[in-house]
């Protein structure tokens, strides 16, 4: 689906202009003619980018992009405003308004392209639940009361560049500057690196500033950094190459010290911002994956390793074993210590039976006091010498709580070996339920031991 571009602007052959680029690059243009339409047009149809001319009839374009930030279904939305005036002034309040970024009009069209694929390929990489829809989950985190301070690397500039102590003056950040070959060797250091790097450039090896780009976008402890390109590899057509190398930034050489601090400190804010999302997504698929109280595999995943463990054993014949364990009266330690001594005994528990078991083994929680170990490449006999292992370790030694109370606490096991009585042993249904029939045993016998079956052929 073609991305979708709200264009707005007063001047119909401006519009008409921009739609016909933007229709042949493959765009799908929406228009809007004044800063009311462009609101509601933002809040209803979701465009994935705004090309917002300033100078609008009835609503400023500063207020329409500080309105735009403000609702929670707009704010998100790339938005790059154009200027006839070109004045410092008035770029520097559309920044400070909330644009991506400010184009002199007219734009030149290859850079003003290339900066569409950069923003939409940006906000593509950051996409993550709205903060709306968390917030009406409860998931939402509270907004940070403080924004630690940055490290910002500019490299490549001759120190004694006035430029540098005048950005160094306007941002609360650190500032560093380092060579070419500093920047890449500090990449292998394992050190903390820089949030933001500024490349400069001083005119006379534009190429080589691209390949750094280039290099820091691609390596893997650099790709999330924002980069900011400054200089003549900034403007024209090595900023449309800048862009599409993944620069988030490139201005020319005549930036003023204001607006490259805006423009800086937009780049550490949303490179924040795209870090505390991946940190989301992270979490969000470590919970998918996992038992959040014990560390263990959840059900979910344990589900799929078992069919990939069963598909791998048919096809080289090999066998392996499944286990359900299950902790022995434990609803006397809730109901006798509560849930939180519960709790401890627990990640006790799944702490030893992860102490017992190969690194090649698969340990899952199944539920409430219920777990499940695969283990690959293993026959009866290997089977059995783990189940009473694990039995016994939980056995030998009491649990200690936090209060200094100690439990005795056992675990009685099933076990089922697949892969010893032809093709139809592998049916993971068949081998799961002659392990629980198999647990069932061992509760009904007493408990604390271990029962073993063949899977059925």
């Amino acid at each position: 689906m073609s991305a979708r571009i709200l264009i707005v602007d007063d001047v119909a052959a401006n519009r008409i202009v921009q739609q016909a680029r933007l229709t042949a690059a493959f765009y799908d243009p929406i228009l809007a003619a004044d800063g009311a339409t462009c609101l509601a047009v933002a809040r209803e149809e979701r465009p994935d980018l705004v090309l917002l001319d300033i100078g609008l009839p009835d609503i400023s374009g500063l207020e329409v992009m500080q309105r735009l930030r403000r609702d929670p279904a707009s704010r998100d939305i790339p938005v790059i405003a154009l200027t006839a005036s070109g004045t410092a002034e008035e770029r520097l309040a559309a920044f400070a308004s909330g644009a991506d970024d400010v184009m002199d009009r007219p734009a030149n069209e290859r850079v003003l392209l290339s900066r569409l694929r950069n923003l939409l390929r940006l906000k593509a990489e950051s996409e993550f639940p709205s903060t709306e829809g968390l917030a009406i989950a409860g998931l939402a985190e509270a907004p940070l009361a403080f924004e630690p301070q940055g490290t910002i690397a500019v490299v490549g500039s001759d120190p004694g560049n006035p430029l540098w102590a005048q950005l160094a003056g306007k941002m609360r950040d650190r500032l560093v500057m380092v060579s070419r070959r500093e920047a890449l060797a500090e990449i292998s250091t394992g050190h903390t690196l820089p949030e933001v790097y500024i490349l400069h450039d001083d005119g006379r090896n534009p190429s080589g500033t691209l390949r750094l780009l280039s290099e820091l976008k691609s390596h893997q402890a650099t790709r999330h950094a924002a980069v900011c390109v400054v200089g003549p590899a900034g403007e024209g057509d090595e900023a449309a190459m800048a862009f599409d190398l993944g620069a988030d930034d490139a201005v020319g050489p005549d930036i003023t010290a204001e607006e490259l601090a805006l423009r800086t400190r937009g780049l550490l804010r949303r490179k924040r911002q795209s870090d505390r999302r991946r940190a989301r997504m992270q979490d969000g698929l470590r919970l998918a994956m996992r038992d959040p109280l014990t560390g263990l595999y959840n059900r979910r995943c344990a589900a799929p390793q078992l069919a990939a463990i069963a598909a791998r054993a048919r096809e080289d014949g090999s066998q392996f074993a499944v286990m359900v364990m299950d902790l022995d009266r434990f609803k006397q330690v809730n109901d006798a210590y509560g849930h939180a001594a519960g709790d401890q005994v627990l990640v006790e528990v799944a702490r030893r039976l992860t102490a017992n078991l190969r690194d090649t083994d698969i340990l899952a929680r199944i539920g409430g006091e219920e777990f499940l170990a695969i283990l690959p490449q293993s026959c009866m006999a290997v089977a059995r010498r783990v189940a009473e292992r694990l039995c016994q370790t939980m056995d030998d030694q009491p649990i200690r709580l936090h209060s200094g109370e100690e439990l005795r606490v056992t675990v009685s096991i099933g076990v089922a070996v697949a892969g010893a009585g032809g093709e139809d042993s592998y049916a993971i249904e068949g081998l799961v339920e002659q392990a629980d029939l198999a647990l069932l045993e061992s509760k009904g016998a007493g408990r604390n031991q271990v029962t073993y079956r063949l899977s059925a052929a």
